[in-house]
């Protein structure tokens, strides 16, 4: 017994002893990582290539020397199998045969030039096979989908603000970097080098709050509403039955429009949760893993709302109009799209993963009942997360209390020295159509024995 206050339900010294234990084993098998991290790092920033590399839990980062299907190998040559998937980059796993086929292909061709291909036609329609019917842009990340989205709904509406939910992510933009303190919008805490208010054109409110909402829209300021059909990117937050009924019907009522950024929601299923669950934005993004891992992200608009963006162009001054990116659809992204779309993204590669992900979810729950944890497992589709606190849970409030730093690092290590790979941020997990049940297994499996260790 203890007399320290549980962490999730651990016993902190419990914690503590898993924790150092791992962070050694990690360390202890990969000599050669460590040596070339400290030869080889020190010309980028803090050490990694890009910042959020350090927010791995494990105490320096993996280099990956291959990654196929749904395992990596690090320079050590341990194997790893891979449920984190780039953090859905890979969902359907890594180089995917079509998409090889297609970069190798097009390579031979030229890699950028600034004009369309017959691919992109073929891209075109095949968006809208999958998705809905819109009127398409390419960008490069969904970062940049989402804020020329926004440009579009401002133009249209004369209006200024996007409402979002508390605790949500939509990539680095500035828009949508708010959060709700003290009942109050405010730019959120922890923003490199922020100068301005970005509550001057951005409202929060709290995900599941139809009250929040109408509230919100009844000032008559909100261009668009931006939301993920599920929150995602914090502790999972499923919609409340209504919710997104009661979105579009709000919309609707004040005037506002509807975006859907399915950017990891397209773990749902075929045509993402949009398309599985027949919701009506007005417009839809959807990045990561649309060209098989090429850095792509889609936007498009309904054809009314695309008619309504005609109409503002013929009255605008020609010059920047603050929207496109020179390498963004470039003839290597419409390539890698047509593959991913018509052989890739199939409804049996959905079938197939959908399957995995409920033997994980199921199998990860009965360990937590087994041991008495209180905590919960969401699933949304191929995507599949462990909370480390009871559920469901309502809002991003309640999903930012659930997230435990502690706890999650010390068994992301420890389930990578048992060979498997989440992401690093809030325990989440993706079953692709490459990952086998003997691999689902063996991370059950993991789970439970770190579990018999903290409870």
């Amino acid at each position: 017994m203890t007399d320290s206050p549980l962490v999730a339900g651990i016993a902190p010294e419990k914690l503590t002893k898993l924790a150092r234990r791992e962070a050694e084993r990690y360390a202890s098998r990969r000599p050669k990582t460590r040596k070339a991290l400290e030869t080889g790092a020190s010309q980028f920033l803090d050490g990694v290539p890009m910042h959020w590399m350090k927010d791995w839990p494990m105490p320096f980062a993996m280099l990956v020397h291959s990654a196929k299907g749904a395992k990596i190998t690090d320079i050590d040559g341990n194997e790893i199998h891979d449920f984190c998937l780039g953090d859905t980059g890979s969902m359907f796993g890594h180089s995917p045969a079509p998409v090889a086929r297609a970069i190798r292909a097009q390579a031979r061709h030229g890699l950028t030039y600034m004009l369309p291909t017959e691919a992109a036609l073929d891209a075109a329609a095949l968006l809208t096979q999958t998705f809905g019917d819109f009127r398409w842009q390419i960008a490069t990340t969904a970062t940049d989908a989402n804020r020329f989205a926004l440009r579009v709904a401002r133009a249209v509406t004369g209006r200024r603000k996007v409402l979002v939910f508390n605790g949500c992510y939509h990539g680095t933009l500035d828009d949508t970097m708010v959060e709700l303190r003290d009942g109050k919008t405010q730019s959120r805490q922890g923003l490199v080098g922020q100068f301005t208010d970005l509550a001057e054109g951005a409202v929060a409110v709290e995900f599941n709050d139809i009250a929040a909402v109408e509230a919100a829209l009844q000032t008559g300021d909100v261009a668009a509403v931006l939301t993920e059909p599920v929150m995602t990117n914090s502790c999972m937050v499923l919609p409340e039955a209504g919710f997104h009924d009661g979105l579009r019907a709000l919309t609707r009522k004040y005037g506002s429009l509807l975006i859907i950024d399915e950017t990891h929601t397209i773990s749902s299923g075929f045509g993402g949760y949009t398309k599985v669950h027949s919701l009506n934005p007005d417009m839809f993004v959807v990045g990561k893993c649309v060209a098989g891992g090429m850095p792509t992200a889609v936007w498009g608009m309904r054809p009314e709302l695309a008619d309504r963006f005609a109409a503002y162009n013929a009255t605008r001054a020609p010059g920047h109009s603050g929207m496109g990116t020179t390498l963004s659809a470039n003839p290597m992204q419409f390539a890698c799209l047509r593959a991913t779309l018509s052989e890739v993204m199939t409804p049996s590669a959905y079938k197939h993963m959908e399957k995995g992900a409920e033997r994980l979810s199921s199998g990860l729950a009965r360990s937590i009942n087994r041991h008495g944890a209180p905590w919960h497992v969401v699933r949304v589709g191929a995507r599949v997360e462990f909370i480390c606190a009871p559920g469901p849970l309502k809002n991003g409030a309640e999903a930012a209390h659930a997230h435990q730093p502690e706890v999650e690092a010390a068994i992301h290590t420890a389930l990578l020295n048992r060979g498997c790979l989440i992401a690093p941020f809030h325990n989440m997990m993706l079953v692709s159509p490459a990952t086998t049940k003997r691999q689902i297994d063996r991370l059950i499996a993991a789970f439970d024995e770190i579990l018999d260790e903290l409870f």
